[in-house]
């Protein structure tokens, strides 16, 4: 038989869709290496305006105008798909991805998995005007479900818990083509990975109480002004930041660092997360659906710092509600539940046992098996 190929689609738009995606590929070279995968960037396929608006744009939003992402948000969840900008928005987006359906035709995939909504609506038009036969499956990357990542053609679709399945249901998907897998995580999110090692290989003390403070690929907000909230507090403890691509804020934080002694840890961009949080007691992050994986794969509270309105609003929502994580919404109100939990280490172990009840570091493992079943049927 010929070897099967299964097309992974995202969209660099955050970081989130793309590790989602690379998490699908790594998994496939350990549960199916005689299965051909490729993962194409949407946005590699796309004129340089298009890309420029569609990604910079919205990190540009979401980091300088979180409220006004919010009001978007909202609005286009409860626009439908029949209104005029709805139907402009539609025809741009075919005019500028012709690139990527040639890509797609030359690849001759067995199945696609989609872990942004673009590529899915992309395809669900293409499948609509019988331009395309193959079976596409939707990975949603968040513990919510907006209304543009549900198309009547897709064959199947991946939730990242029982709530999104639901909203699944409620929006028309049919129960059997709906599955609860969890979001895609890097496979090293399901090693029993020892601190101490991990500890040494970064460079701080396996056996101090350890926390990690994190903002995104790009490093947005102000890291090195929470750190000091917090390096200020009268507690023992040591650090770790992650500030992403961020310049300005390493060099803040390095000179931050030099005040404090062995307590603070600055790390620029890293694709080897999993070695901090081996070593975290908790984590200050945003909640992003692949950071909130993460950490609930291994386990880890959280303190959710000022989330951005909409998708990780309800990615926060979810984890509150599960008692998984604490919400922050100023450096005074980060630094005050830092020391609570600090004080009072028996909440810091329920909400441990609640992130790892939650965790699901096999999500990528069953998507592709389910996937594969199908094209194989």
């Amino acid at each position: 038989m010929p070897k099967r190929k299964i097309l992974v689609l995202s969209v660099s738009a955050g970081a989130g869709h793309i590790r989602a995606a690379d998490a699908l590929v790594s998994h496939a070279a350990i549960v199916c290496p005689d299965v051909e995968i490729l993962h194409l960037d949407v946005m590699d396929y796309v004129p340089a305006p298009f890309r420029k608006i569609y990604v910079d744009f919205y990190i540009a939003l979401v980091s300088r105008h979180p409220a006004l992402w919010g009001h978007v948000y909202q609005m286009s969840n409860s626009a439908m798909p029949t209104d005029t900008l709805e139907r402009i928005r539609r025809v741009v987006e075919r005019l500028n991805t012709r690139a990527l359906y040639r890509k797609i035709v030359s690849f001759e995939p067995d199945a696609i998995i989609c872990t942004h909504f673009l590529p899915a609506e992309i395809l669900d038009n293409l499948i609509r005007r019988n331009e395309i036969a193959i079976p596409v499956w939707v990975q949603v990357t968040d513990f919510d479900l907006h209304r543009l990542w549900v198309h009547p053609h897709m064959t199947g679709y991946f939730a990242a818990s029982g709530e999104v399945a639901y909203c699944m249901k409620e929006k028309g998907i049919s129960r059997e083509a709906i599955h609860v897998t969890g979001i895609p995580v890097m496979p090293a999110f399901g090693a029993m990975m020892d601190r101490a090692e991990c500890a040494r290989m970064i460079g701080i003390d396996a056996d101090r109480t350890t926390i990690m403070m994190m903002n995104g690929g790009a490093g947005v907000g102000d890291l090195p002004k929470a750190a000091a909230s917090l390096l200020a507090l009268d507690a023992a403890f040591q650090l770790i930041v992650l500030a992403g691509k961020n310049q300005l804020s390493i060099l803040a934080l390095q000179r931050l660092a030099l005040l404090y002694p062995g307590r603070l840890l600055v790390q620029g961009y890293t694709n080897r997360i999993e070695l901090f949080m081996a070593c975290a007691d908790v984590v200050i992050t945003k909640a992003g659906g692949l950071t909130v994986s993460e950490c609930l794969a291994f386990g880890l509270p959280m303190i959710v710092n000022n989330p951005i309105p909409g998708q990780e609003e309800r990615n926060a929502d979810f984890l509150l509600e599960q008692g998984a994580a604490l919400k922050a919404v100023d450096d005074v109100s980060l630094a005050f539940r830092v020391r609570h939990l600090l004080e009072n280490p028996e909440k810091l172990d329920d909400m441990r046992r609640k992130a790892k009840a939650l965790g699901r570091p096999e999500a990528a493992r069953l998507v592709l098996e389910k996937v594969l079943q199908e094209a194989c049927a």
